[in-house]
């Protein structure tokens, strides 16, 4: 760690531009970043105290490039962590107490003695913290406590997984400290999703924690999902003059934990007719050839069409991935469309079917197919009935893009993103 004044001089003077300018991706001024970090400074002197040395952390929000729905089956996605993260700062306070302060948040405090599960917990951020210290634990590291305070810019319910941000945080906090940095990106990843299953009893794939862990594009397989296959991929949107745009449909995520649940359980459904756990089990010709008898046997349409969307969902995610490889990006603006009709018309996650008549996620995508005209690409993102639309938007037409979905959704409600070439991050 380092001194708190030599930290902040360094911040303030520019000693620390050219990390800032690779973090976020930024070709020109850094100094809002380091701001960032000089209020998430003050905020721990103002909770802790002054501290003599610090570190400095940051883990970034993510966007789902391709994939809808197809890693809780054990398939492919396209993913990429993007310039919107949690920042930390945190010292050792020689206790046996884990103490982080979340900006706005009551602060959460964990005795190192106790790491078992707390029920009445379930939901909250302490048990996404107790779970990550619990997995470092069993990895046979030893913990110390430490103090932390967190800001965060990766907005709750926008589909950029706020949540695995904070996940990614935690663990690269006590990697750093206590593991020596050995822990590779992809295991964080998974301590990660330990917590969210476990601690804070959410079902979830990987996909959220390994795109924010990893950092840039990364294609992943999750076929072995103790061991998937992980690859980065160059994408470089500034060469095809096109940005990422992340729309904020103003929909309520509130009430739909049933929405999502269903989508993995009437996959599973359809899996469990072959005998299978998941889909990526059952070969697509094999499931084409048994749709009648399926639907006999499930007697649910919405399952064999959800099962139709990841199979083709899943190919299209590798498709993507090669597109962008060969420098095809018209090819992979066509994909992106394609997997957004498949989500509307098969996986059918654009609205929730409880609540018909709040259909905001499905008029954002009418907005965009208006606003680009047949340029660019859009569809839903993320886990979908309600949140956001990802878009990628010529530049040409940015200002107007921008414009015309404000003029409808509100202002602020059009984020203009970057893709950010690193996951998990210790500045200082």
């Amino acid at each position: 760690m380092i001194s708190t004044e030599n930290i902040k001089n360094g911040l303030i003077s520019g000693d620390f531009n050219d990390k800032l300018a690779y973090l976020y991706s930024c070709s020109g001024d850094v100094k809002p970043y380091a701001d960032r970090f000089l209020s998430v400074i003050e905020g721990y002197t103002n909770t802790f105290g002054q501290a003599d040395e610090l570190a400095l952390f940051s883990a970034p929000g993510r966007t789902e490039i391709g994939g809808n729905h197809t890693d809780h089956q054990h398939g492919c996605v396209l993913a990429g962590s993007v310039n919107l993260d949690v920042l930390a700062a945190v010292s050792l306070n020689n206790e046996n107490v884990v103490r982080i302060q979340s900006k706005g948040y009551d602060m959460d405090e964990i005795s190192l003695d106790d790491l078992e599960i707390h029920p009445e917990q379930y939901d909250k951020a302490i048990a996404l913290i107790r779970g990550v210290l619990r997995k470092f634990s069993d990895m046979g590291y030893e913990l110390k406590g430490f103090n932390a305070y967190t800001e965060s810019n990766v907005m709750k319910g926008s589909g950029l997984s706020s949540s695995a941000a904070f996940e990614v945080l935690v663990g690269t906090i006590v990697n750093h400290l206590f593991a020596n940095a050995e822990v590779d990106p992809v295991e964080v990843a998974k301590i990660g999703q330990f917590a969210e299953n476990v601690y804070y009893n959410k079902p979830s794939g990987l996909l959220d924690q390994m795109a924010s862990s990893v950092g840039a594009v990364v294609a992943v397989d999750f076929k072995d999902n103790d061991k998937p296959a992980v690859r980065k991929v160059d994408f470089d949107l500034s060469k095809y003059d096109h940005s990422l745009c992340i729309i904020d449909s103003g929909a309520d995520h509130a009430e739909l934990t049933h929405e999502y649940a269903a989508v993995p359980a009437e996959m599973k459904a359809v899996a469990a007719y072959f005998g299978k756990e998941f889909l990526r089990e059952v070969d697509k010709a094999d499931f084409m050839k048994e749709i009648k008898n399926i639907r006999a046997a499930v007697k649910n349409d919405r399952a064999v069409l959800r099962a139709y969307h990841f199979f083709n969902d899943s190919d299209r995610a590798v498709e993507e991935a090669a597109a962008l490889e060969a420098g095809d990006f018209e090819r992979f603006c066509g994909l992106i469309k394609d997997s957004g009709r498949s989500s509307y018309m098969y996986l059918q996650n654009v609205y929730a079917s409880s609540i018909p008549y709040q259909q905001a996620v499905s008029l954002t995508i009418a907005l965009c197919g208006e606003l680009l005209g047949g340029r660019g690409a859009y569809r839903v993102h993320g886990g979908g009935f309600a949140g956001t639309v990802q878009a990628f938007v010529p530049n040409d037409m940015l200002d107007e893009f921008k414009a015309g979905i404000e003029a409808v959704l509100g202002e602020g409600m059009c984020h203009v993103l970057q893709i950010r070439p690193v996951g998990g991050y210790r500045l200082v």
